[in-house]
């Protein structure tokens, strides 16, 4: 299989333009806020519920929803990015996150801090595809390893130091005021980053032609006709809102007929999706999610990887932040300062990943995944044996380290291993469909989880002993799940190619 954008093997390699580098720059920052955006919340779930008397329904939409609504922009946001530009979709974009941010900072409901949150994760979904975009255009085939390298750290620092950086600000000024500056942090960033874009990003035209100078020549146009699929687009939204919505409310409201009736309808949509992608492929369409992908085995399973993988990772600090407030009282730097051992964990592990990718292949994978699970079982047995009064974060420095170091083996090289599944020309669909189904994961995720979570919650009497035993029994009962999904996804690892380059190779 040939690519005539690839430079031969003789050939020198190009030199990358400063402007390259300076773009980068600017594009990692607007990443680095919307994936902090994934985690600092979770700190700040107890304050906002406190502060604006937000149901527990609520607290999993904070994040769900958030999540939900950037998986689904991806997408779309890509293909018209590829159409009208990157540059504008991604200013586009940004701005709306910032001005998003501002708004869930200004909330004085549970149902204007929701709808803020939806419309932030739609923003974070338009702007993050043009970061691997002006990648691919802006860096020369051998040069690239460094840049998805450097984006890799900031996806594992970013969701790192959430937590850290969020109990920081509430400990600071106040739980009153502290929940909303944490979504005020994005704000001189996102100003910042929207005055270095406009002057530092080329245009459609520019960054064509600085693609041709440093990558050849692209191959021939596809005969697939160029276009969005928006019925595909709007079954596959309507289908994953159906079955979250039950998830997420049903535990409030005692399950009723509707949440049901929506889980019914729900998986319907799922399969009228998968039959409509088919339909339009064949009148010659590019689909949302194109079915030829689904013809390579270890490809469904690497996407089901990334959607249970994603769904246990980012569920388990939504667990230890209300368990670490709500139930024991602490504040929120105290819960920050749980994460810590986490988060120095995957920053070692990010910094080695790509190294030991290349030694290992898919074993730094394995090894990833199960130092995850493991951790995530010694936690679950440190609730489950520790009396939750008793409960300190001493606990779970050992556990919440291997975790995070396993994390940071699996976050930065998972994709490169799951996109090795399909044929060269399928790769970005293959990674567009990826991002999204992380995003998808982490709004399951949170949904299932915090429906255990509070679902389980019983507290007998109103002693601080008999809060703690309360949440202490709920936190295991979610760990246990968030387990669950680690020992899947662990499991799934072993359906991708030992190395990449060669799919399906087993």
């Amino acid at each position: 299989m040939t690519d005539a954008a690839l430079p031969t093997s003789s050939a020198p390699a190009p030199a990358i333009p400063r402007r390259a580098w300076q773009a980068l720059i600017v594009l990692l920052a607007a990443m680095f806020i919307a994936l902090l955006d994934t985690t600092i919340v979770n700190v700040a779930l107890p304050s906002i519920r406190t502060s604006i008397d937000a149901s527990e329904a609520t607290l999993s939409w904070i994040i769900s929803g958030y999540a939900l609504a950037f998986g689904l922009a991806l997408i779309p946001a890509g293909r018209i990015g590829d159409r009208i530009g990157h540059k504008w979709v991604f200013f586009s974009g940004l701005a709306l996150f910032t001005v998003s941010s501002l708004a869930c900072g200004l909330s004085q409901n549970d149902v204007q801090l929701v709808v803020s949150r939806v419309v932030q994760g739609l923003a974070g979904g338009m702007f993050v595809p043009a970061v691997t975009a002006y990648i691919q255009l802006l860096f020369p085939f051998r040069s690239r390893g460094k840049a998805f390298a450097i984006m890799g750290a900031v996806i594992g620092v970013s969701s790192a130091l959430g937590p850290i950086v969020g109990g920081l600000i509430i400990e600071a000024f106040g739980a009153e005021n502290g929940w909303r500056l944490v979504f005020g942090v994005n704000l001189p960033i996102g100003i910042a980053t929207l005055a270095a874009a406009a002057i530092l990003l080329p245009g459609h035209r520019e960054s064509d032609a600085i693609s041709v100078s440093i990558n050849g020549p692209t191959s021939a146009a596809s005969p697939v006709k160029a276009g969005i699929d928006w019925l595909g687009l709007v079954l596959v939204s309507a289908g994953l809102v159906a079955l979250l919505v039950p998830l997420i409310q049903g535990e409030d409201e005692g399950w009723p007929l509707w949440t049901f009736v929506s889980l019914a309808v729900g998986a319907l949509l799922i399969v009228a999706f998968g039959a409509w992608e088919v339909a339009y492929a064949k009148r010659g369409r590019s689909p949302l999610v194109p079915p030829r992908l689904f013809r390579h085995p270890s490809f469904t399973g690497g996407v089901i990887l990334a959607l249970v993988y994603f769904a246990a990772f980012t569920s388990i600090f939504f667990t230890i932040s209300i368990l670490w407030q709500a139930g024991l009282g602490h504040t929120a730097l105290e819960s920050g300062v749980v994460s810590i051992p986490f988060a120095i964990g995957s920053i070692v592990g990010s910094s080695q990943s790509g190294r030991l990718a290349q030694r290992l292949g898919r074993t730094v994978l394995v090894i990833g995944t199960a130092a995850v699970t493991g951790g995530l079982a010694w936690v679950w047995l440190v609730l489950l044996l520790t009396d939750p009064s008793d409960l300190t974060n001493w606990e779970l420095i050992a556990p919440l380290l291997i975790a995070g170091l396993g994390n940071g083996l699996f976050i930065a090289p998972n994709a490169q291993f799951i996109v090795a599944t399909v044929d060269r020309s399928e790769a970005g669909a293959a990674s567009g469909v990826i991002s999204a189904m992380q995003r998808v994961g982490s709004a399951v995720g949170i949904a299932v989880i915090g429906s255990v979570f509070f679902g389980t919650l019983v507290i007998d009497g109103q002693t601080p002993d008999a809060v703690a035993t309360g949440f202490g029994t709920s936190a295991t009962s979610a760990m246990a799940v968030s387990v669950g999904f680690a020992l899947l996804a662990f499991a799934l690892v072993f359906t991708l190619p030992r190395r990449t380059g060669v799919p399906g190779s087993h």
